[in-house]
């Protein structure tokens, strides 16, 4: 079955990084992941900074904002996507990723097949 794990930064602060969040612990957690064969896509996502954003009425009018827009704290910075054998396995991966720290989460949903 497929999950997607999204991942949204916490601490956004370089002086007060969490703990087990250095590139060095995503490159060893991207690693452990890849060597499991369980992706089946990831990515990260540029500078928030870059983000667009676009809502269309019902009337088609388009409203288009440059830049960041958020009402939350969470920030969407990158996903996976895994094909494993059930929920728990996929729990027992987000909890892995150097996400799921520092005030960060991981939010894990099935993908869905139609």
């Amino acid at each position: 079955m497929k999950y997607m794990l999204l991942i949204n930064a916490g601490e956004l602060d370089p002086q007060n990084a969490p703990v087990g969040c250095e590139p060095e612990d995503w490159m060893r957690f991207d690693k452990e992941i890849q060597d499991a064969g369980v992706v089946v896509a990831s990515e990260s996502l540029a500078d928030l900074v870059t983000a667009t954003r676009i809502q269309v009425a019902n009337d088609g009018k388009r409203t288009v904002v440059d830049g960041p827009f958020a009402e939350t704290r969470e920030v969407l910075g990158g996903f996976y996507v895994i094909d494993v054998p059930d929920l728990d396995v996929a729990l027992g991966w987000a909890a892995k990723c150097p996400g799921s720290r520092g005030g960060g989460s991981v939010v894990v949903r099935p993908v869905a097949e139609f």
